[in-house]
């Protein structure tokens, strides 16, 4: 697939943002755990290993990995799932609530800075 503009915009937007969340002060996550924690934070769903597995196609244990992390972090949490006592759901925490609103500002700061940068171009 040719690069597009819109490839290269949304390819820097993601860079800054990681940028932004590695010069900030706060947790460093794996591609897996943002995986996870994004999936969690942005879809209603109640999510559980074995979901979380499927949908990132890895094994169930790495995706335990990455739970213990988020939990470690304060950025989720587990607990009962009351229609299946064998699983367990994945659960959101303010913490996490917060994080999300950060990379929200980070990305809308690179989205804008973008459009500065292409706005001079011109």
């Amino acid at each position: 697939m040719p690069n597009s503009p819109n490839s290269e915009r949304l390819l820097g937007i993601l860079r800054d943002t990681i940028v932004g969340t590695v010069r900030r002060d706060g947790p460093d996550l794996s591609a897996r755990q943002f995986g996870v924690f994004l999936i969690c934070y942005l879809e209603d769903a109640q999510h559980t290993v074995r979901d979380l597995a499927a949908r990132l196609d890895v094994s169930k244990p790495a995706i335990t990995r990455s739970l213990d992390r988020l939990e470690e972090l304060g950025l989720a949490r587990r607990g009962p799932d009351p229609r299946d006592r064998r699983s367990v759901l994945v659960l959101r925490t303010r913490k996490g609530q917060d994080l999300l609103t950060d990379i929200r500002g980070l990305m809308a700061l690179a989205s804008k800075a973008r459009e500065v940068k292409t706005a001079e171009a011109a």
